[in-house]
């Protein structure tokens, strides 16, 4: 009976992202021009698309140079290619796999299991590299908001932006300090390197951009963008597939923009996701331990 509700329980998550995915994607393109949305991704200079696809993977690079950081804090040592291997497995567990261990599950069990750590351990060197990369998307997202539309539709919002601004790093710092002492020596090396994952990242969505020929109100765009990458933290989609989507609608119709190239760069960002997880099959990673020889 106990094992009967654990597989229903593996079976409903599932499930619900996808419930939830479709329900997204319905309410976004049920109001949009599919016709034109389609034709505007058709266009798309593949040129361009090649250049997002370059930085979206400098991107992974950057952060898996982070978490193998985290890693070697905690006594695993792994070297640079055996760690960008499981990194891109991980990636690939968390978008063609949704409900079950996820990326992140699957890379604590291997290591746990091949370095005879306690999960905890494991599993704290992966959070923290996760709040990390949160923290500098959340300093990121403001420096684009600040000068965007939002701004000056919400300009009573502007003074607390600064504020918030201005409390992030020393926040991180604090968090830091308080609960995870055994990273404070590469704290400084670690932020840099998160804020260059979303600096890519945002290199990489501009692209995008150029390669359906909007060349308007970019600011306002990728500021969405980065937002739309804070809701897709939260696993209740499919590979943020639909969070995204729906965040860049309605958040565009706030500021009065066409909502279209929004949703395309969505959905094109999110192909070029699919697209390089795939190298975590090709390379087929085994679960002994990693040769620490670079």
């Amino acid at each position: 009976m106990g094992n009967s509700n654990f597989n229903l329980k593996k079976l409903l998550k599932p499930l619900l992202q996808l419930l939830v995915t479709g329900l997204a994607l319905y309410l976004v393109l049920r109001k949009t021009d599919v016709t034109r949305l389609f034709d505007i991704i058709r266009g798309a200079n593949p040129w361009y698309i090649l250049l997002s696809l370059f930085f979206f993977n400098i991107s992974k690079l950057f952060n898996a140079l982070r978490l193998n950081r985290f890693f070697k804090e905690i006594g695993i040592e792994l070297s640079p290619m055996y760690n960008l291997k499981l990194y891109y497995l991980g990636m690939f567990y968390n978008l063609f796999l949704p409900g079950g261990v996820g990326g992140d599950g699957y890379k604590i069990y291997v290591l746990q299991k091949n370095y005879g750590l306690k999960t905890i351990n494991v599993f704290h060197a992966v959070l923290w590299d996760r709040i990390c990369g949160i923290f500098a998307l959340l300093f990121l997202s403001l420096v684009l908001l600040l000068p965007s539309t939002f701004a000056l539709q919400l300009p009573q919002l502007v003074p607390y932006a600064w504020v918030l601004l201005g409390a992030l790093y020393p926040l991180s710092l604090l968090l830091n300090r308080l609960f995870y002492k055994q990273f404070m020596g590469i704290f400084t090396i670690t932020a840099i390197e998160s804020m260059l994952v979303q600096i890519t990242q945002v290199i990489s969505a501009y692209f995008i951009l150029q390669a359906i020929s909007l060349h308007a109100n970019h600011i306002d765009y990728l500021a969405i963008f980065l937002i739309s990458t804070v809701a897709t933290i939260l696993p209740i989609t499919i590979g943020g597939a639909g969070a995204r989507e729906i965040t860049f609608f309605y958040l565009l119709n706030f500021v009065k923009l066409d909502t279209n190239p929004g949703v395309a760069l969505s959905l094109i960002f999110f192909g070029i996701s699919a697209i390089s997880s795939l190298a975590g099959v090709l390379t087929r990673i085994r679960h002994e331990k990693s040769d620490t020889t670079p």
